[in-house]
């Protein structure tokens, strides 16, 4: 067991080591650096969340009362791109990940500090582009930036955002080539492959899928750029070009990067749910072998966002039986989890709340992606709000759900500070029925044949897209009260100890918040990733489980 007073308290903490702005804008401390991220994150929360008010809010009737169709375009583009490529795909990566992945594995720092800060710099002016060029002309292909609606139809603004988009890319590759060069290099001694923790282990499949599939991205829309901006033929037919190579090359790294968005939640709710049911993680190497085998099929499934571009049969019924062996890992994570809360000595901390809402939200995704999995359904309502519920229900009722789960578990460590935990149980159960009321009618809408991206629609949908947007109201309160609690509690919260869970694990070792270097002195592994007693009663050592020991400090 980790002695727990390993750094002296009165060592300077990583937030008060070094003091004045200049200090954190010119920081190589990744934890700095994560709440630099964190900022930036919530900004661009705030950005997205604005265009999904202004799409509920026109949507709350039948015809078009708020928006023209064209501001509708752009305010669906606006809200797509800024979540998934600036909150959505960095969320945990860049934010827990950059704080925690070196504590986990006993490092003092990234193994590359100042290209840490150069991603977080590339990831600012990026996300400053996409803003402009979003507000001062407007993007209105969506966030997928098919063709010929980018290389055609849509305003010059469009290759701004495609530039963008492609710097996002490189802050992308930056930080997944830093986590792989860590964990693989900086691991303290003793510490094994499968002595790393899950959420190591998730960050790792992670940083894999950034480093191989976002070149692609880039490569496909610098091929926009070029025929948009200088008239080489591509993507048009009628000089030899094809329109469907965006599609393949786009969907390529876009299906992989869905796992960049969900991989890193499957980390977080591992630690969370062996914590808080005090049992040792159910079948350890069965989920790193899922989280690896998620990461590399990820690669072979793009086809089935195409089953009706007109591709052979025959390559849509391979992909549809390759998107039918992708959810096996997927299972055998839930499974995983479930096994592990059996006979657990369970507490519903506010981090367990969202991490059992998970497991309900993506379980419900998972079962409804292996319907667009089948082709006649998938044909049936491609391009319907089925599809809508189904990428929100795995997107962001589980990817959301599990970083705040993340932050809520991690936050002592991270300020030193304890947070109310009743408004933050509260938040955690309003964030899941507002989320099912806000996205389950999606699916019997999409059933029922109503198309997404469309502000005029038959009345017999009136019913559901009121549902839809006061069940979102719920959910806007519930992402907007921990910012709320959590922000008080850095002034006036209770100081916390370094282990307030009773938790396993390195980063739990040092003191909260941690200092400059992590560790006085460098810690030393000979035992496994989690321990807890049989009984559920702390840590300890359940000698039923191969993996059943702890990390030890000098």
């Amino acid at each position: 067991m980790p002695a727990p007073d390993a750094i002296p308290h009165e060592e300077p903490s990583y937030l008060t080591a070094e003091r004045g702005i200049g200090s954190w804008l010119l920081t190589t401390d990744h934890k700095r650096i994560a709440l630099l991220y964190m900022a930036a994150l919530t900004a661009f929360f705030f950005i997205g969340g604005a265009g999904a008010v202004a799409i509920r809010l026109e949507l709350f009737t039948p015809k078009a009362d708020v928006l023209t169709a064209d501001g509708y375009n752009r305010m669906f583009t606006l809200h797509g791109t800024v979540m998934i490529w600036f909150f959505l795909v960095p969320s945990i990566p860049t934010t827990l990940g950059n704080f925690l992945i070196p504590l986990m594995v006993g490092a003092r720092d990234l193994a590359f500090p100042r290209l840490n800060l150069l991603s977080w710099y590339l990831f600012i002016f990026a996300g400053a582009v996409l803003i402009y060029a979003l507000v001062a002309g407007g993007v209105d292909t969506g966030w997928t930036f098919y063709t010929p609606f980018s290389t055609t139809f849509s305003n010059g603004y469009v290759l701004l955002a495609g530039l963008a988009i492609i710097l996002a890319g490189f802050s992308s590759i930056a930080t997944g080539v830093n986590f792989l060069a860590t964990i693989h290099l900086l691991r303290a001694p003793g510490m094994g492959w499968f002595r790393l923790p899950l959420f190591a282990w998730a960050i790792y499949g992670t940083s894999l899928v950034m480093v191989l599939a976002t070149p692609v991205l880039t490569a496909v829309l610098l091929l926009v750029i070029a025929e948009r901006g200088f008239g080489l033929p591509v993507f048009d037919p009628s000089r030899g070009g094809d329109p469907l190579l965006f599609q393949h090359l786009f969907w390529f790294y876009s299906h992989p990067a869905v796992y960049i968005m969900i991989l890193p939640s499957f980390g977080v709710i591992s630690e969370i749910v062996t914590c808080f049911s005090r049992r040792n993680v159910f079948g350890y190497d069965f989920m790193v072998y899922a989280i690896l085998w998620i990461a590399i099929a990820g690669f072979l499934v793009w086809g089935h966002h195409m089953f009706v571009s007109g591709q052979s049969i025959y390559a849509s019924l391979a992909f549809s039986f390759l998107s039918f062996v992708i959810a096996v890992p997927s299972a055998i994570k839930v499974f995983n989890w479930t096994f592990t809360l059996y006979r657990g000595q369970i507490t519903f901390e506010a981090p367990m709340l969202y991490a059992v809402g998970f497991i309900g939200l993506f379980t419900i995704g998972g079962l409804t992606g292996l319907f667009l999995a089948s082709i006649p359904i998938d044909v049936h309502v491609s391009d319907t709000y089925y599809v809508v519920g189904h990428f929100h229900f795995i997107m962001v009722g589980g990817a959301v759900s599990a970083f705040y789960g993340g932050l809520s578990f991690w936050w002592p460590k991270i300020t030193g500070r304890k947070y109310p935990m009743t408004w933050a149980r509260f938040a955690a159960i309003l964030m899941f029925f507002g989320f099912g009321f806000t996205f389950f009618p999606m699916f019997i809408m999409g059933y029922l044949g109503m198309p997404r991206r469309y502000q005029v629609y038959p009345e017999e949908f009136q019913v559901w897209h009121v549902m839809s947007s006061a069940g979102a109201v719920l959910l806007a309160g519930a992402y907007l009260l921990p910012m709320g609690y959590l922000a008080w509690s850095v002034f006036w919260g209770e100081k916390a100890e370094d282990d307030p869970w009773n938790a396993t694990g390195l980063e739990w070792s040092t003191s909260s918040p941690p200092p400059r270097d992590n560790f006085r002195t460098p810690p030393e592994v000979d035992e496994g990733p989690y321990f807890y007693h049989p009984e559920g009663e702390g840590p300890g050592h359940d000698h039923g489980d191969p993996h059943r020991d702890q990390v030890r400090t000098p």
